[in-house]
């Protein structure tokens, strides 16, 4: 099953990028699919997982790890920016994007993938109530301290919050949603999130960039080491410290070895901070994540 996962998401950013070389699809084709698994493919995955949930002192430990990561890597990210003599923007494309990993739309699938469906609930506690919510606070102070925004006051990142898609539905996924819904409506939020993988995928390849200058290797070597290797070593190391073990504690580990997160490096992009240097980020670390995750899955087993 996981390999059967990978191969797709592999085919897929092949075909993807055919499809951006060839004009077969329009420009904003990637933008289209990627509102497609905002709206429909991540609610339908979040509807099936939430309600499964059952709480306890255990997933304390799992909502910390996205926030020590966060610590560690601005931690890092400065240290190493200082030492190599990085610009701002680099600076800022490695702050907003080593932390935070594509935890939802590849990170849904690729647990349930490699995990079983049951370790899915876990991928959404890790992703709704860490990566999202560090990109609304955290996410959005980098790009007002590097890209010229206007401080985001508390109101502004509470909105944000609010009015996340996916977010509102956890919440009726929480509250009103049965943990074993009728077997009909079940079935069609399976189906709706089985599309999550390829059509991510699709929008990956279709906006995926590889070119990147000499000036900024350094930069993405540095970024991509810490993303997919040093960061979820350290969250295997801690497992015993936060109490997390079994299924949790792998979910903790190969979230947080998922690649770069698309919206952060979209956002670097769209607010002039390195934009090559974020486009390959993105596209080296998914690349590259096909190799790492199976190597981390198999540690993990």
């Amino acid at each position: 099953m996981a390999f059967d996962a990978f191969l797709l998401i592999l085919v897929m950013l092949v075909v993807g990028m055919a499809a951006a070389r060839s004009g077969v699809f329009a420009d904003n084709a990637a933008e289209v699919l990627n509102r497609f698994v905002l709206y429909i493919c991540l609610p339908a995955a979040i509807l099936r997982a939430a309600p499964k949930l059952e709480f306890s002192v255990g997933l304390l430990g799992l909502v910390a790890v996205p926030w020590i990561v966060l610590a560690a890597s601005i931690a890092l990210v400065l240290l190493a920016a200082r030492l190599l003599r990085f610009g701002e923007a680099e600076r800022a494309v490695l702050l907003l994007c080593v932390p935070l990993g594509n935890t939802s739309y590849l990170g849904y699938p690729l647990i349930e993938a490699m995990l079983g469906e049951y370790a899915l609930r876990y991928a959404v506690v890790y992703d709704q109530f860490g990566s999202f919510m560090i990109l609304s606070t955290w996410g959005l102070w980098v790009l007002a301290r590097y890209g010229g925004d206007a401080r985001p006051s508390l109101r502004d990142m509470g909105l944000r919050v609010l009015k996340f898609p996916p977010f509102i539905v956890l919440v009726l996924a929480l509250t009103v949603m049965p943990a074993e819904p009728p077997q009909a409506i079940d079935a069609i939020l399976q189906r709706l999130a089985d599309a999550l993988l390829p059509v991510v995928a699709m929008a990956v390849g279709l906006q995926v960039r590889l070119a990147l200058p000499r000036s900024e290797a350094v930069p993405l070597v540095v970024g991509i080491a810490y993303k997919l290797a040093l960061m979820p070593l350290l969250v295997w190391l801690l497992l015993p410290v936060l109490g997390l073990s079994g299924d949790m504690a792998r979910a903790a580990v190969l979230e947080t070895a998922m690649p770069p997160m698309i919206t952060a490096g979209a956002l670097a992009i769209s607010h002039g901070l390195a934009p090559r240097l974020a486009a390959a980020f993105v596209g080296y670390g998914i690349v590259l994540s096909l190799l790492s995750l199976p190597l981390w899955h198999r540690l993990l087993s």
